[in-house]
């Protein structure tokens, strides 16, 4: 089986080099990029399996980039940068799956660049048909097609596999810490606004009315719930 490719955008090369030698320990192929015309370079040449982005960058920032690839393809995206909430919440609105808060130690960044790849890669063993209508939005799990009346709406492989997991679970709340778990891991099952701001993406992209959803309600203090509009 080919190894998978990983492309590291971070103008500090010796954070760089840190990054490369232990993804490559670990059996990834690695290219490095250090400005953001190198990552749209590389991207495009290289054709990679997963991004690691800095929050910054020469010119363009990681967040720019990371909305620039998003509009080429769902490829798995973390991010890194120093602790801060809104820098989060930004990544996250970008469209990044991930975010790392620097600095981190190796086994942090394994841990979750491998645990980011199984979820892209993994298929979820639930019971769920080729294909789901509740109203006018049709999750199609064979193809990874979710559509709004005609049109077809792109998801990030986070917000794809929230959805899905919100899916087979319709019509029913799933608890806050039962979400995190099951799409970001253990170690996520207090990370709140993680799930925040994924469901808030969600809601731009299939809701209507994002501040008055139909689809995915809120239980306050609990959880959330994707609804059948079809009443079935």
């Amino acid at each position: 089986m080919a190894k998978l490719m990983a492309l590291i955008a971070y103008d500090d090369s010796q954070t760089l080099r840190f990054i490369r030698a232990n993804l490559r320990a670990s059996g990834y192929r690695v290219v490095a990029a250090r400005t953001d015309k190198e990552v749209l370079v590389q991207f495009e040449k290289t054709k990679p399996d997963l991004v690691i982005l800095d929050f910054k960058l020469p010119e363009l920032d990681g967040l720019e980039i990371c909305r620039q690839l998003r509009e080429k393809s769902d490829i798995p995206i973390i991010i890194t940068a120093e602790r801060n909430l809104r820098h989060v919440v930004e990544c996250f609105n970008a469209g990044a799956d991930d975010y790392i808060t620097k600095p981190f130690a190796v086994d942090e960044l394994l841990v979750r660049v491998n645990a980011l790849m199984r979820r892209v890669k993994n298929k979820f063993n639930y019971s769920l048909p080729e294909e789901v209508k509740l109203g006018d939005l049709i999750i199609n799990f064979a193809q990874r097609r979710v559509i709004i009346g005609a049109e077809t709406i792109h998801l990030t492989p986070t917000e794809f596999k929230l959805l899905t997991y919100l899916a087979s679970h319709v019509n029913c709340v799933v608890p806050h810490d039962q979400i995190l778990e099951s799409i970001w891991g253990d170690d996520f099952r207090d990370c709140i606004h993680y799930l925040r701001v994924s469901i808030g993406r969600l809601r731009k992209k299939i809701e209507k009315d994002p501040g008055n959803p139909e689809y995915i309600v809120t239980c306050s203090g609990v959880g959330y719930m994707l609804r059948n509009l079809c009443g079935g």
